[in-house]
């Protein structure tokens, strides 16, 4: 069923804090995720190999290695429970089959674990949006679409508790618009494209998964926002612009509980903290203890509101001690069994500050994660009666809060970097308020070759 947020979920940022959320989920045993403690999310995935029937024997060999590690490791360090993410590689949603396999090997390693030890367990499967690889794109029909189904349908009977998936709807554009620094194209590619094909996937995914019993659980804008993170990191764009991207991204992934998901939202979404504000629905985060799969600007303060704590993503090198997923479950155990004592003694929302004071004033990538930050721009989020509008108005209000955090001295920036904020609000202003308007200015500036209209209800 549709939801419309009009309201945040909170009436004191004292309670926006990790481990806690409004509207926790309970899984079929028992494990409550938002319920007052964080637990850890580990993601592993293949080292490069090829993946096809031949290999798939080995591809087996290696997840029955890595998920019996990983769960005996959290027992002897006195987990009271683990998340596992299941992300699948292309093929393995290509070919439906194979992903499902996996998913079933998985579930049943924990499940068993969990009846012989008592270790809390949860599987959380995530397909791959294999759709942006036939070009232009079928996002709503064809095979590759029918297959994802498939896959999600698959992986939920073969007991995934939790659904996800990083859709790509809307990336044709993006990607451009990123490099070129482009506001007024990635409000299209995000408000219009991107909120448009997270209604339509979402909707499926619900159904699918109210059909099987699994949690429908969130997605992440990581194709999107973690790109221009990554882009900014290496120098080819604006921190700023990051910054501006990542809250621009906000109604995009917060269309997800707008169809019926309920969350936990994604690890690598890390707008996931203003869907929390939002819609009160638990939320995976990873920051420094992500460094294995990639570097960033936000390590500390993207815990500071966390219901789950990831690792991202590692493959099974071996190091001095074990092979790495074993090493990052240790990594995630401690970092959460930290936050949960510093929260039953009662210094949640001090340690919260904590996280968020160590990063935010270094980059206004983290700026904008700050909890304060997030809750009052929130509060003005939810005014917008549209996604799109929500989009447009994201951007606006991140321009604003990063100059107004630059004039008091409470975040830094680069001296080039100031002329991006005018730049950017003046993009902002020039973007018409109605939908069809704004498609109809922006298209002859568009490649109309790398998507199909249609396939977003644009004509």
């Amino acid at each position: 069923m549709a939801k419309t947020f009009d309201k945040i979920a909170y009436n004191s940022l004292n309670d926006f804090v990790y481990g806690c959320a409004p509207n926790p989920v309970k899984c079929k045993n028992g494990m409550v995720i938002g319920g007052g403690e964080v637990y850890p999310e580990l993601n592993f995935t293949l080292p490069p190999m090829e993946l096809t029937a031949a290999t798939m024997p080995e591809v087996k060999e290696i997840y029955t290695e890595m998920i019996n590690g990983v769960l005996k490791r959290a027992k002897e360090l006195y987990a009271p429970g683990i998340v596992v993410e299941f992300e699948m590689l292309p093929e393995m949603t290509l070919v439906p089959e194979w992903g499902i396999e996996v998913t079933s090997l998985l579930h049943n390693a924990m499940a068993e674990f969990e009846a012989k030890h008592g270790l809390k367990t949860a599987l959380r499967a995530t397909p791959g949006d294999v759709r942006e690889f036939k070009r232009p794109p079928m996002m709503r029909s064809g095979e590759i679409f029918n297959n994802v189904l498939k896959t999600f349908e698959g992986a939920a009977k073969a007991g995934a508790d939790f659904l996800a998936i990083e859709t790509t709807g809307g990336k044709e554009i993006h990607d451009d618009a990123l490099v070129n620094a482009d506001l007024t194209k990635v409000i299209f590619a995000l408000g219009i494209m991107g909120c448009r094909d997270m209604k339509f996937i979402w909707e499926h995914i619900v159904r699918i998964a109210g059909e099987t019993g699994s949690i429908a659980a969130g997605d992440t804008a990581c194709g999107f926002a973690n790109t221009a993170m990554v882009l900014a990191h290496k120098g080819f764009i604006p921190n700023v612009f990051s910054a501006v991207v990542r809250v621009a991204s906000v109604a995009r992934t917060l269309a997800a509980y707008e169809a019926g998901a309920v969350g936990p939202n994604k690890d690598c979404g890390y707008e996931g903290v203003y869907c929390k504000a939002i819609a009160g629905v638990p939320i995976a985060m990873e920051g420094k203890s992500a460094a294995c799969a990639h570097l960033s600007a936000v390590g500390n303060i993207a815990a500071a509101v966390a219901d789950l704590w990831s690792n991202e993503s590692v493959t099974p090198v071996r190091m001095l001690s074990d092979i790495a997923p074993v090493v990052s479950i240790e990594q995630l155990i401690y970092d959460c069994r930290l936050m949960n004592v510093a929260k039953q003694k009662g210094y949640g929302v001090t340690f919260r500050d904590f996280l968020a004071d160590s990063d935010s004033k270094l980059d206004p990538q983290a700026y904008v994660l700050r909890p304060d930050v997030v809750f009052d721009l929130s509060k003005e989020l939810v005014k917008a009666k549209t996604p799109f509008l929500r989009t447009k108005l994201g951007a606006k209000l991140a321009i604003d809060a990063i100059r107004k955090a630059v004039d008091t001295n409470e975040v830094v920036i680069a001296e080039r970097e100031k002329n991006w904020l005018d730049i950017m609000d003046s993009q902002v202003e020039s973007i018409p308020d109605d939908e069809e308007k704004f498609w109809q200015e922006i298209k002859g500036e568009l490649d109309l070759s790398t998507f199909i209209p249609s396939e977003y209800g644009l004509k």
